[in-house]
């Protein structure tokens, strides 16, 4: 992984993202990733307002945005990175506690499907691709659930570029996140750009508690 992430990499990425100022980055990731169109998006302050509370092992998380796509549908997004154990319970964990923080909201909205986007720097599963989508087996009961609950997972290490000098958006951001190709990554996106200086000017100023 880009060592820039390697030291609280949640904690880092969601003092550096979760501003207004910086909000076309995150639209940029979560657009190349669930490969949809974003027209609005706005960062829930939830996980802020709890940090400071929650138990050590449940303050993580990168993001938590409200976005409606070009077609109108609304969603709530989640990011975070994961290492340690019990990776599938943190997931499962993260997912609820995304889609579960809109009972807190005071404003008046419906209640959207949840979309979690999980970063892992080892392989999970050998036999699912780098990036993987979980939701429940199809059938008339679950197809409820599934209006509610799509969870991705990357796995950087099982992700291969043969050629760096054409790649997609999406391949940018992967590869600047596994911390291969950076430079080129780099010039593909104006928002990957931003964020390589955002981190470089954190790791220069900020004193880590």
């Amino acid at each position: 992984m880009n060592r820039k992430f390697i030291a609280k990499s949640n904690f880092v990425l969601r003092r550096v993202l979760n501003t207004e100022e910086n909000l076309d980055i995150l639209k940029e990731f979560i657009e190349v990733i669930l490969n949809l169109e974003i027209k609005e998006a706005k960062i829930n302050p939830y996980l802020e307002k709890l940090e400071k509370h929650l138990p050590a092992e449940e303050n993580f998380g990168i993001a938590d945005l409200r976005i409606k796509t070009t077609e109108n549908e609304e969603r709530n997004i989640g990011i975070q990175i994961i290492d340690g154990e019990h990776v599938l319970t943190k997931m499962l964990l993260y997912y609820v506690q995304i889609h579960g923080n809109q009972l807190e909201y005071d404003e008046d909205r419906e209640i959207a499907k949840t979309n979690t986007i999980n970063i892992l720097d080892f392989v999970l599963n050998k036999d699912l691709d780098y990036h993987s989508r979980m939701v429940v087996a199809e059938d008339t009961m679950t197809n409820i659930i599934n209006d509610y609950l799509e969870i991705h997972i990357l796995q950087l290490p099982k992700f291969k570029l043969e050629n760096s000098k054409d790649m997609t958006f999406k391949q940018a951001w992967i590869s600047y996140l596994k911390g291969e190709n950076t430079e080129e990554a780099i010039k593909k996106s104006q928002k990957i750009k931003k964020l390589d200086e955002l981190l470089e000017r954190y790791w220069k100023e900020e004193i880590m508690e």
